[in-house]
């Protein structure tokens, strides 16, 4: 069996949009693109590519396949660091996109989900492997959320207040209570937290 695993850079309002910069996704006149890079936290890029390093398949919404296959999608995999890592590693594992526009997608080892997406979800998380990595997405998680298929959240969690912008948690979102299992303080004031479903039964 895989995990579902949502990964989000959020702030304490629930912000997750565009944490990494301007032009990521201006929707709505976003003002605030780029705000991770207020803090000095080198430390995110080790955590990142240790998740990374487990992740067997990206599991993403329209708009972040979009972001995703405009930028690893054709960043130069030779390249050093961080980038050329997950450029590799993106581009040789299974994506998946749930889409109602898309009708074809071009990102190798892609593949559109088609219209129930929670049972195509389901079907792909009874399969044997590893961790099904989901980044953004929004609207995708909500929907993952309101069937049970989040297995685990990691939330880079920022000291800063935007009041503006798309939350991972919107108004709405499925009751869920969860379990802290891991928390790790950065000196930035960034807390990496690790939280799974309470489920019963």
């Amino acid at each position: 069996m895989s995990t579902i695993v949502v990964q989000a850079f959020i702030t304490l309002d629930g912000v997750v949009q565009a944490g990494g910069g301007p032009e990521e996704d201006p929707e709505n006149g976003f003002e605030y693109g780029g705000w991770q890079n207020w803090y000095d936290a080198p430390e995110i890029g080790e955590i990142v590519a240790e998740w990374e390093g487990r992740t067997e398949a990206l599991l993403l919404g329209r708009k972040t396949y979009e972001i995703f296959a405009g930028s690893w999608g054709v960043w130069d995999e030779s390249a050093e660091g961080l980038q050329g890592e997950l450029t590799r590693r993106y581009n040789s594992i299974p994506k998946y996109v749930a889409s109602r526009t898309l009708s074809e997608v071009n990102w190798k080892n892609t593949r559109l989900l088609g219209p129930d997406v929670p049972a195509a979800v389901e079907k792909l998380r009874a399969e044997p492997g590893g961790e099904i990595r989901v980044w953004g997405s929004t609207q995708l998680i909500r929907t993952l959320a309101e069937h049970d298929l989040v297995d685990e959240y990691r939330l880079c969690v920022y000291p800063l207040v935007l009041g503006a912008g798309k939350k991972l948690f919107s108004d709405g979102f499925a009751l869920t209570k969860h379990t802290l299992v891991e928390s790790r303080a950065l000196p930035s004031g960034v807390l990496v937290n690790t939280y799974r479903p309470s489920r019963t039964g």
